[in-house]
């Protein structure tokens, strides 16, 4: 064997020594925080753990028929057969110890065929859903039924409607084909759907700061708007105006994001920018919690679910209407027609617009596509700071407002200085 083969194989069989040892550590810090643990649970430790990832690296490598890895594998499996009827007679029935016993069993398969992410991959998940009992339970516990009818709706929708939707243009007047209107549909939803879970389930009764965090990646409108009406109602001012701030600073991060996923070119040339105005809003939101005890509050904030079929069709409509709009704007007036647009847009939902500019194809440059963003964006911060004054009122709310709009002016002065 050569020494490169010999380097190899040392690392392997290193990192399959670590990644089982620390899920050993991991599942007996696990049992330790059970309610019903028993000291004879012969796969529990973190010992058999290891050893049990290492017997799978080493069977592996020493027959490439596999027949000596398989028949480690059935052997434990008849072993744990044994012990479970015990267990069954004692009333407990789980086998999470034992499917994780078998993940560690296949470290060793996954460090010689696959690329490292694959087993590093396998090892975070495992830490993850150890440590994520509690979390699983609240979910379990709050989660309606109709999520699931939801979201089987949406993939039912995604992955087999989608692909047979047409990949060509059939309109003249809307430049983009029904496949990339429907997938761009699907992945606006997705993300907004991510700060829904966050909000609902994840994430709940955890302060009104993080509902303005979690709110911008959904809808920084929406939550600025139920932000305010605390704010009115006398709740934590200070907590609650920097938590309306953070929901604008985090919907900067969010149209990054949009942008990277439909124009990557588009997206390079709004990091600047964008990243300098969530930098100042998070600054700024910082400023308003003072008061550390007041960060606690009631239930975050939960619109509708954004998988909801009603939801993605009208943004569908929407996504379409705006790129005839723009599409015929850009046309018969040109750049000083977007930019008034672009402005109009912003007083409303933004997310069509910004996707119709992303995805289209329209007789303006990419300057002037870039620019219309930064004026639709800072028009919509000017929005949230008008609703912030009109649902918290002129003087509780007026501060938040004030840096807001000033987000949203500065964000405009950019798409004209450029």
């Amino acid at each position: 064997m050569d020494g490169s083969g010999f380097d190899q194989h040392l690392i392997q069989f290193g990192l399959t020594l670590v990644f089982s040892f620390l899920i050993g550590l991991e599942v007996k810090t696990y049992r330790r925080h059970q309610k019903e643990r028993k000291p004879y649970d012969f796969f529990g430790t973190t010992r058999t753990i290891t050893f049990f990832g290492i017997l799978g690296y080493i069977f592996y490598v020493l027959d490439p028929t596999l027949k000596l890895y398989i028949s480690g594998f059935a052997g434990f499996t008849l072993l744990y057969a044994l012990f479970y009827v015990q267990k069954l007679k004692e009333g407990r029935s789980a086998i999470l110890l034992y499917l994780v016993s078998l993940l560690v069993y296949s470290f060793g398969p996954l460090l010689v065929r696959f690329p490292f992410w694959m087993a590093t991959l396998l090892f975070v998940t495992l830490i993850f859903v150890l440590n994520a009992k509690g979390i699983i339970e609240r979910m379990s516990e709050s989660t309606d039924t109709t999520e699931f009818e939801t979201l089987g709706k949406m993939v039912l929708l995604s992955g087999v409607i989608l692909p047979v939707l047409p990949h060509h243009q059939v309109s003249h007047l809307v430049p983009i084909s029904p496949f990339a209107i429907w997938m761009a549909v699907v992945i606006i939803s997705g993300i907004s759907y991510v700060g829904y879970i966050l909000q609902k389930y994840i994430f709940p009764d955890r302060g009104y700061y993080l509902t303005g965090l979690i709110g911008g990646l959904y809808s920084s409108t929406a939550t600025t708007v139920v932000l305010a009406r605390k704010i009115a109602a006398g709740e934590e001012r200070s907590v609650l105006e920097g938590g309306v701030i953070a929901a604008t600073a985090m919907m900067y991060l969010r149209l990054i994001v949009v942008a990277g996923v439909f124009n990557m070119a588009i997206a390079r040339e709004l990091l600047l920018p964008f990243v300098i105005f969530a930098v100042i809003g998070f600054a700024v939101s910082l400023l308003f919690l003072k008061d550390q005890k007041g960060t606690s509050g009631d239930a975050l904030y939960v619109d509708r679910n954004p998988l909801e079929l009603g939801t993605a069709f009208l943004f569908a409509i929407l996504f379409v209407v705006m790129m005839v709009v723009t599409s015929y704007v850009t046309t018969r007036f040109g750049l000083h027609g977007l930019q008034v647009l672009s402005f109009v847009a912003g007083l409303s939902d933004i997310d069509p617009f910004i996707l119709s500019l992303l995805t289209g194809k329209y007789s303006v440059t990419q300057a002037q596509i870039l620019s219309a963003i930064l004026i639709a964006a800072g028009s919509n911060n000017i929005l949230k700071g008008i609703y912030a004054l009109w649902f918290g009122g002129m003087k509780k709310s007026f501060r938040s407002a004030l840096v807001v709009m000033l987000l949203g002016v500065g964000t405009i002065a950019w798409a004209f200085w450029v």
